[in-house]
Formats: structure tokens, C-alpha cells, sequence
């Protein structure tokens, strides 16, 4: 590992290969979300997850960042390295609602430095949808937090978003899926 500066001082730590063998450090990412609804607010939930693909997992939620050399695929190919009831580790936005009629949503954004040594953000909001760009807000924050740590400009910004209209129970998931 190398330790380099930052702005205001921050350390940031660059990563070799050598070290991510050693450590839980996600070597691909991929992107998803789903909707579901239903009478019971945790079956809205499991549908949600189905609709996103990733139901038959044991999901664990972890902070904002985005692994230095993590490889961005699509959801076919993370897939494939993943098994029923393993544990996954995720980024996740999940909203649920019971007021019918009402709009909600989930997002991540994400802000990828062009240096593939450096780790990036993911951002993650759900709540009351009203039309706003709410995937643009979830990538400018990441985008923000990537220039403040590091200095540099994101190589890549981007978000996935869904959004639903409640009826019964609904639940919107977005997720950034870590493959290990």
C-alpha cells in the first residue's frame, strides 16, 4: 500500500493487487433495482428484491464506497459468481410506503475516479418522489464527495434509480451489488 495526500491533508491509500487478495475487497459491482407491492410491507419487500434480482441472497448493507479496481459489469455477469443464500455485501436505497397514490423512489449514484487505484463513492437517497431528477442528485453528491477527498475529477458519474406509485404496501430498492 501507498499513502498519498490529499486535499486538507486527507491520506488516501492506494491499493495494489497483492492487497486485495488479503482483504474483503469487492473485485466487481453491478446495478440494479426492483419495485414490489403487497398487503404486508415485508413481502413488498421480497418482491422488490426479485424485481431487482437479487432475492435469494443474505444481503449486507455497507457504507458508501466504490473499491479501488472494482470492475463495474452488468448484472448477468455478477450473477454468475454468486450463490443461493450466500452472503452478499451491498449498497443499498430502499423506500417502502403505504400511502396510496403518493410516488417513491430509491437511488445510488456513483462517482468512479479515472485513476483505478483510488476508491470512488456511491450515494444512496429514497424517499417521496415529485418529479425531481433524484438519480442527478445521487451522482452530483458522490461526484462532490470524490473531488473533496482526493482533488481529482470523477472519470465516470452515474445512478440507477427506480420509482413507483404506491398501491397497497410498495417497496423500491436500488442497489450497488458487490461480488468479492
Amino acid at each position: 500500500m501507498r499513502i498519498e495526500n490529499g486535499v486538507n491533508g486527507f491520506q488516501g491509500v492506494k491499493s495494489d493487487t497483492s492487497d486485495r487478495n488479503r482483504v474483503l475487497v469487492p473485485k466487481k459491482v453491478f446495478f440494479t433495482a426492483g419495485a414490489g407491492s403487497h398487503e404486508d410491507p415485508l413481502v413488498s419487500f421480497e418482491l422488490a428484491l426479485r424485481d431487482a434480482g437479487i432475492e435469494r441472497f443474505n444481503l449486507v448493507t455497507v457504507s458508501s464506497i466504490f473499491p479501488p479496481q472494482c470492475e463495474i459489469v452488468e448484472i448477468d455477469d455478477g450473477m454468475r459468481d454468486l450463490y443461493p443464500g450466500q452472503i452478499v455485501f451491498c449498497v443499498m436505497a430502499r423506500e417502502t410506503s403505504d400511502e396510496e397514490g403518493k410516488k417513491i423512489y430509491a437511488t445510488i449514484g456513483c462517482a468512479v475516479p479515472e485513476d483505478p487505484s483510488l476508491h470512488g463513492y456511491l450515494t444512496e437517497y429514497h424517499g417521496i418522489y415529485s418529479g425531481e431528477d433524484v438519480g442527478k442528485r445521487a451522482e452530483e453528491s458522490a461526484r462532490f464527495m470524490l473531488e473533496t477527498a482526493f482533488g481529482v475529477k470523477a472519470g465516470k458519474t452515474f445512478s440507477i434509480t427506480k420509482v413507483a406509485e404506491v398501491r397497497k404496501c410498495t417497496t423500491v430498492v436500488a442497489a450497488a451489488v458487490f461480488v468479492l
